[in-house]
C-alpha cells in the first residue's frame, strides 16, 4: 500500500479514523500541523485521528531499472524528456501569455487616446456654447439698436471716430472727479490715524515662514503663473496664468473655485473688485475681461472690452472699487467706468513712444504709478491724466509697481532691482540690487499696512520697513521652489499672516508659519 501524499510505500505508516486513508506519518503530521485538515477530503483532522499500523520490517524490493546502469541511463533519459516537453510547454505558455500582454496594452492605449480626444471635443464644445451663450444677449442688445453691446465692446458703426482716427472718449466727468475727491479726502483723513493692528504677523513669525502648501493651479502643458491678486475679507485668491486661464481660488480650504476661461493668450494681470464679486484680467491677447461671480460660485464674463491695441500689461482697481485703469504696449492707459465697462478716457504721453509694462493706484486714488518697457517711472494726476513726475535710473522694463499704505512711498521693480521713492522730495532713496545682471527682479509689493516690503527673482526677499534714512532690515530669504529661478509675482497676505507666490511653474505656493495654516482651517 502507499502513501496518499508522497504516493510511495510509507516507512512508518499510519490511518486516518475519519477517511481510512494511509499515510507516511512525518508527511500527515506536518500536514496537520499546517492545515488541521485531511489533505484529501478537505475534512478537519487532528493528530488523534491518527492510528499507527503495526507492519513488519522488509526490505524494499530495488526497481528493476535501478539494478543495472543501462537501466538507470534509460531512467535518467525518461526524466530529461520529461524535463524538456513540460520546459517546452512553459515556452509555449510564456509566449502566449506576452501575445495576450501586448494584445490588452495596445487596446489600454487605444482607448486612453479615445478617451482624450472626447474630452477635448468635450471642452471645445462646453467653450463654444459658453461663448454662444454670451453673444446671444450682445446680438439681442444690437437688434434693438443700443448702443453698447453686452461684452462692453461699442458697435463698429455706432463708434464715434475723431479726425485722427482715434475713438472719441466721453472723458472723466465732473461727477467721476467728485466721486474720486471725495475718496481720496476720506482715505487721506483716515491714513493720518492709521496705527499698525495688532493682528500683523510680527517680525520673529516672518523670520520662521516656511513652505505651507503648493496648489497646482494651472495646465501643465503651458506652466506659468504671471500674476496674483488676494481678496482679503474673503481669502480669496486669484492667478493669471501662462495657459490663458485665470482661477480664482479659496485659501482656507484650499480648493478651487472657479476657472476663467476666455482669453486666448497669457494672462498678464488679474485684480479683485467690488467685495469680490468681480475679477477684472488683462491678457496678451490685447483684451480686457470683466468677470461676475454668479449663484453657482463660478465667474461668468460680463464684459470683454478691446480698446488697446497692443498687449494689456497691468490692471489695477481704485479705491472706490467703481473704476479700474488698463496699461499697455500700445503706450496707452485707459479708465473704465466698472459697472458699464464704458472706456472713459484713454491717455497717451506724446513724448514717448515705450509701452507700458506695470501699473498701480496711490492708495488713496488721485494718483497713477505707471512703468514703460523704456525703463521710466512715470506719475499722473488721475484727475487731469497729466504726467505730473518721472524718474529714471532703472535698467530695462518696470516690471512691477507698489504703493505704500503710508501714502509716500512708492516700490518699482526691473531688470536692475528694486528702487524706493519718496513721494513727498520726488527722489530716490533707497536700492536693492540683490541679483545678479542675468536675473530681473520680477515683482515688488508692500503689504497692506506698509510694515513689510517683498520683492522676488530668483528668490523671494523680505524687508522691513523703515524710514528714509533708517536701515531696511533683511529679514527673510524664501527660495523659489519651482524649480525655474523666476518668482514672477507675490502678495502678502490679511495681517502677512503668509505670502502667496507665484513663479514660472504651475503651483502656486503659499509660505507662512508653520502650524497657522492648520488653526485657521
Amino acid at each position: 500500500m502507499n502513501c496518499s501524499i508522497s504516493g510511495e510505500v510509507p516507512e512508518d505508516p499510519v490511518v486516518s479514523k475519519k477517511s481510512g486513508l494511509l499515510y507516511e506519518k512525518r508527511l500527515i503530521e506536518r500536514h496537520i500541523s499546517d492545515y488541521g485538515k485531511c489533505p484529501v477530503t478537505g475534512e478537519p483532522l487532528t493528530a488523534d485521528d491518527i492510528i499507527p499500523v503495526k507492519t513488519g520490517k522488509i526490505v524494499k524490493p530495488r526497481p528493476v531499472q535501478a539494478a543495472s546502469i543501462p537501466g538507470m541511463l534509460g531512467m535518467f533519459q525518461i526524466e530529461w524528456d520529461g524535463l524538456m516537453l513540460s520546459n517546452f510547454a512553459l515556452e509555449q505558455q510564456l509566449h502566449t501569455a506576452r501575445q495576450e500582454l501586448s494584445h490588452a496594452l495596445y487596446q489600454h492605449d487605444a482607448a486612453c487616446r479615445v478617451i482624450a480626444r472626447l474630452k477635448k471635443e468635450r471642452d471645445e464644445a462646453r467653450g463654444l456654447l459658453a461663448q454662444a451663450e454670451r453673444q446671444i444677449p450682445m446680438a439681442a442688445t444690437t437688434a434693438v439698436g443700443a448702443t453698447a453691446l453686452s461684452n462692453g465692446k461699442r458697435a463698429a458703426e455706432d463708434e464715434e471716430m475723431g479726425p485722427d482716427g482715434k475713438k472719441i472718449r466721453p472723458g472723466i466727468s465732473n461727477s467721476v472727479i467728485e466721486t474720486l475727491t471725495e475718496c481720496n479726502a476720506a482715505l487721506s483723513q483716515q491714513r493720518k490715524k492709521r496705527q499698525i493692528p495688532a493682528t500683523l504677523a510680527s517680525v520673529d513669525a516672518l523670520e520662521r515662514y516656511t513652505q505651507l502648501n503648493s496648489y497646482p493651479l494651472h495646465k501643465t502643458n503651458k506652466p506659468g503663473i504671471l500674476s496674483l491678486d488676494i481678496h482679503y475679507p474673503k481669502d480669496l485668491i486669484a492667478t493669471g496664468g501662462v495657459d490663458s486661464n485665470a482661477v480664482v481660488f479659496d485659501r482656507p480650504s484650499g480648493q478651487i473655485i472657479s476657472t476663467l476661461s476666455g482669453h486666448s493668450k497669457r494672462v498678464t494681470s488679474v485684480k479683485f473688485a467690488s467685495e469680490g464679486e468681480l475679477v477684472v484680467s488683462g491678457s496678451a491677447d490685447k483684451t480686457v475681461r470683466v468677470w461676475q461671480s454668479s449663484e453657482n460660485g463660478n465667474y461668468d464674463c460680463r464684459h470683454v472690452l478691446k480698446d488697446h491695441t497692443a498687449e494689456v500689461q497691468a490692471v489695477t482697481v481704485h479705491a472706490t472699487n467703481n473704476y479700474f485703469v488698463t496699461a499697455s504696449l500700445d503706450s496707452t492707459w485707459c479708465f473704465y467706468d466698472l459697472a458699464s465697462g464704458l472706456c472713459l478716457a484713454q491717455v497717451a504721453d506724446a513724448t514717448e513712444s515705450e509701452g507700458y509694462t506695470s501699473a498701480a493706484f496711490h492708495p488713496d486714488g488721485l494718483i497713477l504709478g505707471t512703468g514703460t518697457s523704456g525703463s521710466l517711472v512715470k506719475i499722473w494726476d488721475v484727475k487731469s491724466q497729466a504726467n505730473v513726475a518721472r524718474f529714471d535710473g532703472h535698467v530695462g522694463s518696470v516690471t512691477a509697481i507698489s504703493f505704500s499704505e503710508n501714502g509716500y512711498f512708492l516700490a518699482t521693480a526691473a531688470h536692475d532691482g528694486v528702487k524706493l521713492w519718496d513721494l513727498r522730495k520726488l527722489k530716490n532713496f533707497r536700492n536693492f540690487s540683490l541679483y545678479d545682471e542675468n536675473t530681473p527682479t520680477q515683482s515688488v509689493q508692500f503689504d497692506h499696512s506698509g510694515s513689510y516690503l517683498a520683492l522676488g527673482g530668483s528668490d523671494i526677499r523680505v524687508f522691513q520697513v523703515a524710514s528714509v534714512k533708517a536701515e531696511w532690515n533683511h529679514i527673510k530669504t524664501l527660495p523659489d521652489l519651482s524649480g525655474t529661478g523666476k518668482a514672477t509675482c507675490l502678495k502678502f497676505g490679511p495681517d502677512a499672516k503668509y505670502i502667496a507666490v507665484g513663479s514660472m511653474d504651475r503651483n502656486l505656493r503659499i509660505f507662512g508659519l508653520p502650524g497657522e495654516d492648520q488653526m485657521e482651517s
